[in-house]
């Protein structure tokens, strides 16, 4: 059966509902503590309404830290469970501002790409880590030679595509910190 597509009444509504819940839901998120586990996800220019409710529904499942949300416009919280009012959420209208900030509470800054040479699986992940995700199209905002202190690591892939899914990734890589740090989050 064929879905009928929206009129335009139908899709503004729609939009000012998902609009609705963000304040409401960022209001919430003032409230939010942080996880059990000290890493930090740093999502850097990505798109609105794609990833970042899934991310944050990750996020709070293997017990984050915070996410900084770097020039990430109003986003529909829903596909998040209710995850966006749980996981503090820090806004940075730039890359450096969430830099400096990790960097004065002594995180270590590792970035995610596909290209990298150091396999994830093979790299012994600090208690102190922020993992930074780029654009969905166009990767990181920022150039990698001006910040030589950030690591680079790749998750190993074996198939014909060209990357995963940035959400998959974010959800990859928490796993991998919460598997290497097992007692931090006061389970076996």
């Amino acid at each position: 059966m064929l879905r009928q597509r929206k009129s335009k009444r139908e899709r503004g509504e729609a939009r000012d509902q998902a609009m609705m819940r963000y304040k409401k839901q960022r209001q919430r998120n003032l409230l939010a503590k942080p996880g059990v586990h000290d890493f930090i996800v740093v999502l850097d220019h990505m798109k609105a309404g794609f990833n970042v409710a899934k991310i944050f529904r990750s996020a709070e499942a293997f017990g984050a830290h915070e996410i900084h949300l770097i020039d990430i416009g109003p986003f529909d919280p829903s596909p998040g469970k209710g995850a966006f009012k749980k996981v503090p959420a820090r806004f940075y209208t730039s890359f450096d501002q969430s830099y400096q900030d990790l960097i004065r509470r002594g995180y270590r800054i590792v970035m995610l790409r596909g290209d990298c040479e150091q396999s994830l699986m093979r790299s012994a992940l600090a208690g102190k880590t922020a993992f930074v995700l780029g654009h969905e199209e166009w990767g990181h905002s920022f150039d990698p030679g001006d910040y030589p202190e950030i690591e680079c690591l790749g998750i190993p892939q074996f198939g014909q595509v060209e990357s995963l899914n940035v959400a998959v990734a974010a959800s990859i890589v928490m796993y991998e910190y919460v598997r290497q740090q097992p007692n931090r989050g006061g389970r076996p």
